[in-house]
């Protein structure tokens, strides 16, 4: 491992923001903080008037391999993830096949081996029937059990209320969950379809998948979870309505019950369909700019704990067609952070509030081994940006394999310069160094 020296940065970490050196050896950060230009470097990095963030940890994405690698795969994803200052993610089960044993579970984790350019982790799939697979999960080395209570794409739902108690009650690490009520969709849907059958204008995706099919959903699985003292995650929080659910008075350690934040639902909102039609489409829907709004107040105040992306490729072909054959989902790795660093440039959000969300506070919740901070000891996982480099994206700069982005002709203007993935520098000025593979996120659990 190559030693590297980064001089001169703006370092954001742990609540503060301070001029210094940062200092990596075998992998890890040796020293960080202050003038270390004493320390012999293989690689040094002019870091002056640029900010030295952790490395981003997302914990949803869909990198879709095995079996629908026409849209992406983990090697193209994971790229685009470095190229955005992911350092690590945590990717979802509905792949084919599903990822709902042990088994499966494992090759994924042989195939990032392989193939990924960040840190990964695999969450397994929950389903009706395999609960004594989900018994036998082991803490230290899966980052949790994904449960679908709402029809997404596999169609891997959880829809048995006995089994959905079961996993409440004996699964041994945290519950990530996707939680629209697909009953109330179903019936909403139909009722888009009588009036315009199959090519329902997609404004009315925020209609059908509603702010009632959403907290309907999220509200069954937070009172199970406390009903069962269950350690309960849930993604993608789309409404103002849900935020109120979650609790902002305990400090996170303490919390069993914890929700996200995706980047979409706080960029955009419902007057967006109108341009960006299918290429918005998410499930959860984006709805209202209130909802937008108080769901950035929930990040703010506590109440939401940690920002993600859900980014879930799918080709132009199928994102093309009408509104109920096209699937919900599209790419994000990329340009999480850039869109999180255009809100700070608009005095909505705090660098070291973008820290806290994206790095440190998934580091907590999910118990991740030595990641999510700069300290000495720690795995080096950075990320360089600076302020004042504008730039916009285009399908020509898009790396994610189904080469389009929801963000096309959005310039932002702050550029990752530099990516580093466990002490190894993946990333410089567009530039990639594939000789290193990402490695597998471990955790820390007392259970």
């Amino acid at each position: 491992m190559k030693r590297i020296l980064i001089r001169g940065a703006n370092i954001v970490n742990e609540g503060k923001i301070m001029a210094g050196d940062a200092y990596i050896k075998e992998g890890l950060i040796f020293a960080i903080g202050g003038d270390l230009s004493g320390y012999e470097a293989d690689i040094e990095i002019d870091a002056k008037g640029k900010y030295l963030l952790p490395g981003l940890i997302d914990d949803q994405v869909h990198f879709r391999e095995p079996g629908l690698t026409h849209k992406a795969e983990i090697y193209t994803e994971s790229k685009a993830a470095v190229a955005g200052g992911i350092t690590s993610y945590m990717e979802m089960p509905n792949t084919d096949p599903q990822t709902t044993d042990l088994e499966l579970l494992e090759k994924k984790y042989n195939l990032a081996s392989r193939k990924s350019l960040a840190n990964y982790s695999f969450y397994l799939g929950a389903t009706n029937d395999n609960i004594e697979t989900i018994k036998q999960v082991n803490p230290n080395t899966v980052c949790g059990v994904k449960v679908f209570q709402g029809s997404s794409t596999g169609n891997m739902l959880v829809d048995n209320p006995d089994s959905l108690e079961k996993i409440f009650r004996h699964c041994p690490i945290l519950i990530a969950t996707h939680s629209e009520n697909d009953g109330i969709i179903r019936a909403n849907l139909e009722k888009y379809k009588k009036e315009y059958g199959a090519d329902i204008p997609t404004r009315f995706h925020p209609k059908i998948r509603s702010e009632e099919a959403c907290f309907d959903a999220s509200k069954t699985v937070v009172d199970m979870a406390r009903m069962y003292g269950s350690k309960l995650h849930v993604l993608h929080i789309s409404t103002a309505k849900e935020v109120r659910l979650f609790d902002q008075r305990l400090p996170l350690e303490e919390k069993r019950i914890t929700a996200e934040a995706c980047v979409h639902h706080l960029w955009f909102a419902e007057e967006d369909y109108e341009k960006k039609g299918n290429f918005i489409k998410w499930n959860p829907a984006i709805k209202t700019a209130a909802d937008r709004e108080g769901i950035l107040k929930g990040v703010l105040d506590g109440h939401i704990d940690v920002i993600a992306t859900d980014h879930a490729p799918h080709t132009l072909e199928e994102k093309s067609q009408p509104y109920t054959s096209a699937p919900s989902g599209g790419p994000l790795v990329q340009h999480c952070l850039p869109a999180l660093l255009e809100m700070y440039q608009d005095g909505k959000i705090s660098l070291e509030e973008i820290v806290q969300k994206t790095s440190h506070n998934v580091a907590i919740l999910f118990e991740i081994e030595k990641r999510g901070y700069l300290r000495p000891g720690y795995h080096a996982d950075m990320v360089l940006v600076d302020l004042e480099d504008p730039w916009e994206v285009s399908r020509e700069n898009v790396l994610s394999k189904c080469g389009w982005s929801p963000f096309e002709g959005q310039t932002f203007r702050s550029r990752i310069t530099h990516t580093i993935v466990s002490g190894h520098l993946a990333y410089e000025n567009g530039t990639f160094h594939e000789d290193k593979q990402g490695e597998r996120l471990k955790f820390s659990r007392n259970v």
